[in-house]
């Protein structure tokens, strides 16, 4: 198939959320059948609730600093699906992808013909094995971002140098339990013996999960409460700070992604990069050039439009966080988009009193949350309805100040199609 063919495939698979079959059956079995490509790779295995995402850049970013061929899977894209499987940091070719996809596809429909597996693979399960088809012998180490969970999630086919467990808190919780005990234990699903693991900063019900899981597997941990952060200067930006971890020298490290809650998840990256053997220096330069679009961007002026998929609670916390201390004082408009399964009283009591009006709206998506189911949640003096983020945008630039900020949250869909109209996408 061509690429657009490819996508279009992978696209009616369904969405790779709600028909999740968790399980390691079938992608173990596709993988056999492309001669084990993971095998052939050295991992970076990263699950966790928030941040896996923007320390999988920065861990990338400092590999790539250090000369190595990098690969880097995440999910999910914002523009093209070409965006989930990255080598050196750019996604991979539209062609390279399409014979990705042929050479999955045609070993799973081979597998279907033998009765050898009950189903074709899922979105994601599909597109996991084409990352490591195309990974296999083009790279020198890959950083593997976890889909859901991690127990049961695809990527967990992989035995990687190096985990990292990035803060749990509450998502999903249908597929990985409704507490934060169950979800952590999903998590640390992908520790294995032998292999070591950088924990971030977690809450108390999680830590206990991830370090009697790690004392079960008898594993070597570093963890982000060992390093001692000073000098910490933050604004709409990112963040200057040292870092240091015992007698060590402190390194100076540059965050460019916004929000104070990227301090950690750059600890995070900083102690896992240490764990590989990168250069204090390399990993100073490395995380100074990560680029993670969608979190906290900034893509217009006058008035500010920033893009931000805080999709759960623990992210709808960061961004407001993040308002409350670069935007106070100023008039802030929300433009909020959620998909059903979301936890969306809890974010819009969160984020909607933070917002002197609330444009409601729905990205194209099966499962989007109707404008008008959403503003029944609002609870807001000031809700608007729009038929689509283009509408959204238009209904917010048209009122807004030019020092008014506007931003797009509450779905990475969402962030998606706003960054395609104001920046061409990722």
């Amino acid at each position: 198939m061509n690429y657009p063919d490819s996508v279009q495939f992978l696209y009616a698979l369904g969405n790779e959320i709600k028909t999740a079959k968790l399980g390691l059956e079938r992608i173990g079995a596709v993988l056999e059948a492309l001669g084990r490509p993971q095998d052939r790779c050295r991992f970076v295995h990263i699950a966790g609730t928030n941040g896996k995402g923007s320390t999988a850049a920065m861990v990338e970013s400092g590999l790539r600093a250090a000369g190595l061929r990098t690969g880097l899977f995440t999910s999910p894209h914002l523009s093209q699906p070409t965006e989930r499987i990255r080598l050196g940091g750019a996604p991979v070719p539209a062609d390279a992808f399409a014979a990705a996809f042929d050479r999955v596809h045609r070993a799973v429909e081979e597998l279907l013909r033998a009765g050898a597996i009950d189903l074709h693979t899922t979105y994601f399960e599909t597109v996991t094995a084409m990352a490591l088809a195309v990974f296999a012998g083009t790279t020198d180490i890959v950083v593997l971002e976890v889909g859901l969970g991690g127990r049961l999630d695809a990527t967990n086919v992989v035995r990687p140098e190096l985990c990292v467990i990035t803060p749990v808190d509450f998502d999903h919780e249908q597929f990985l339990g409704k507490s934060l005990e169950a979800i952590a234990g999903e998590k640390a699903g992908i520790l294995k013996p032998g292999v070591p693991a950088v924990f971030a900063r977690q809450r108390p019900e999680a830590a206990r999960v991830l370090d009697a899981r790690a004392g079960e597997l008898g594993i070597a941990v570093a963890r982000t409460s060992d390093w001692q952060v000073s000098d910490l200067e933050l604004d709409a930006r990112g963040s200057h700070f040292r870092a240091q971890a015992g007698e060590a020298p402190a390194l100076p490290i540059s965050c460019p992604l916004p929000g104070e809650h990227q301090v950690e998840n750059a600890l995070a990256a900083v102690a896992a990069l240490r764990c590989l053997g990168v250069s204090d220096a390399t990993i100073s330069a490395g995380i100074a050039a990560a680029r993670w679009p969608g979190r906290l961007e900034r893509v217009a002026e006058n008035p500010e439009i920033i893009l931000d998929g805080a999709h759960n609670p623990a992210g709808a916390r960061a961004l407001a966080a993040y308002i409350d201390r670069f935007y106070r004082g100023r008039r802030v408009r929300l433009i909020f988009g959620a998909m059903r399964d979301k936890a969306i009283d809890e974010i819009g009591g969160i984020l909607f009193p933070r917002a002197a009006e609330v444009i409601f709206t729905a990205p194209r998506q099966a499962r989007a949350l109707a404008p008008e189911s959403l503003m029944a949640h609002a609870g807001h003096p000031c809700p608007r309805r729009a038929a689509d983020i283009a509408e959204a945008l238009a209904m917010a630039r048209a009122d807004a100040a030019p020092e008014d900020a506007v931003f797009v949250t509450g779905s990475l869909f969402l962030v998606a199609e706003a960054r395609d109209i104001l920046v061409g996408g990722a």
